[in-house]
């Protein structure tokens, strides 16, 4: 009897100086240590990390709010310059994307990955946040399908669009967020299509179309217009761009 006392007594020593451990300030009221965070709701597990004088330090770990508690990110702290190399999981802990966040904004070059595959979907690249520099985006079996290049978050300079056999659908230029110079559309067989330009989101100008590869006609821009092409698919299984009518316009 006095043997289990004693054991009772030594493990609640033991839980009140673990407990004791965990989500403590130091003597400048900074995040000392290991720190658990809970969904508040559920009670359940949120996130678990070290500090050092109110600054993460190394590896955090984030759960989701179920039974399992799957760890759905890491954040990894480990250079110490604010910044931490992020990592998001799906629930079966597969990777949706990766990159650094600074100041909990995306910096530099982020990944992301289709659904449930190791196959990287787009790479992307920020400045404070915003997308900067170029974005390319992928076809599940790795072809490059677009690429774009941005600055403060809008388009800016040349992007191209491919077919997933690799041959190009769209070349085309902006200029702070708007179509802006020479536009080109292909039907995926290497075959021009349309070919025209456009001046701050607007055509402009004349425009050429063409039929297997050959000029039809060349028709001059008698009012602005907005209006970007769409890729269709025809009958014979071409890929072909196509100009979509607006509300104010005759069918």
């Amino acid at each position: 009897m006095l043997k289990i006392k004693f054991l009772i007594l030594f493990l609640s020593v033991v839980f009140v100086s673990n407990a004791q451990e965990i989500n403590q300030l130091n003597s400048k009221g900074n995040r000392e240590g290991l720190w658990k965070g809970i969904h508040e709701k559920s009670k359940r597990p949120r996130y678990e990390g070290f500090f050092k004088d109110g600054k993460e330090t190394g590896v955090f770990k984030y759960f989701d709010d179920t039974k399992a508690g799957t760890v759905i990110a890491t954040r990894d702290f480990s250079k110490g310059d604010g910044s931490c190399y992020t990592t998001f999981f799906d629930q079966k802990g597969n990777k949706v994307s990766e990159g650094v966040l600074l100041n909990r904004l995306p910096e530099g070059e982020w990944k992301y990955y289709h659904f449930q595959s190791k196959d990287i979907m787009s790479i992307e690249n920020y400045k404070k946040g915003k997308l900067h520099g170029t974005k390319k985006v992928f076809y599940k079996n790795g072809t490059l399908a677009e690429v774009s290049n941005y600055a403060n978050g809008k388009l800016e300079g040349s992007y191209k669009k491919y077919a997933e056999n690799g041959n190009l659908l769209e070349e085309s230029g902006y200029k702070e967020g708007d179509l802006h110079g020479e536009v080109i559309y292909y039907d995926g067989d290497k075959n021009i299509v349309f070919k025209g330009e456009y001046k701050n989101g607007r055509k402009v100008g004349y425009w050429e179309i063409y039929e297997n590869g050959k000029l039809v006609s060349k028709e001059k821009v008698t009012r602005f217009t907005r209006k970007t092409f769409k890729i269709e698919k025809s009958e014979d299984g071409k890929l072909i761009p196509s100009e979509p009518k607006t509300k104010h316009e005759k069918k």
